[in-house]
């Protein structure tokens, strides 16, 4: 499997990371929603430089010119709530693409243990596409595999990119060992130490559904 944490190497990313992170600038839901939105842009923009192109020709109003367009058939699939500027991101690349939404919510049995629940999924057929699975957090991994579960009733894609944010040690680790490796390639924009005992990213940003949204009950 291919891991690509894209703030390694030096970019406008790095800023957009800060600010997401920084308790001085994420109260500003406005600013924190577009800040997502940019940092999905420019990981559609990554994606796009591993997937597969054709020659086209265009006419224009002198003559033809060739262009290279992309040949797979994308969906982006999204993990709500907080996926969901994340996911426009993307859109606003790929604007063809077709899309599907999966719900996975933490239900809490005491004060830190915790089942994960998929209540609600729509999606296209995915038999033979390229599948991007956009999740902002990824703390466990464990609602990204169960998110994959239930997209796979839908079809078994061709490729799979699963794009995050701000991923745990952890959750690389299991996602490693769950998701087909000859597959899938792993995007993220910071990789960080560990889980606090709510399992909750450290030093991570917070509740990002709750940064972009308001707090919920």
């Amino acid at each position: 499997m291919k891991i690509i944490n894209l703030s390694e190497n030096h970019s406008v990313l790095n800023q957009f990371l800060k600010e997401i992170r920084s308790v001085e600038i994420q109260n500003e839901p406005m600013r924190f929603r577009r800040n997502l939105e940019r940092i999905g842009e420019i990981m559609a923009y990554e994606i796009s430089k591993k997937l597969q192109y054709k020659s086209q020709n265009v006419q224009t109003m002198l003559g033809v010119a060739p262009s290279a367009v992309i040949v797979d058939k994308i969906v982006l699939s999204t993990i709500l709530r907080a996926g969901i500027p994340f996911h426009n991101g993307f859109l606003n690349y790929f604007d063809h693409a077709q899309n599907a939404f999966v719900s996975a919510y933490r239900k809490y049995r005491d004060s830190k243990n915790f089942d994960i629940y998929i209540e609600y999924i729509v999606a296209p057929d995915l038999t033979d596409k390229t599948l991007i699975i956009i999740d902002p957090m990824i703390a466990t991994g464990g609602s990204m595999e169960l998110a994959y579960g239930a997209l796979l009733t839908k079809g078994t894609p061709q490729q799979i990119h699963l794009a995050s944010i701000i991923a745990s040690q952890q959750a690389v680790d299991y996602i490693v060992a769950t998701f087909p490796p000859e597959k899938t390639t792993l995007w993220t924009a910071a990789i960080d130490p560990y889980l606090n005992d709510h399992s909750y990213i450290v030093p991570g940003l917070g509740d990002a559904g709750d940064l972009a949204f308001g707090e919920k009950l």
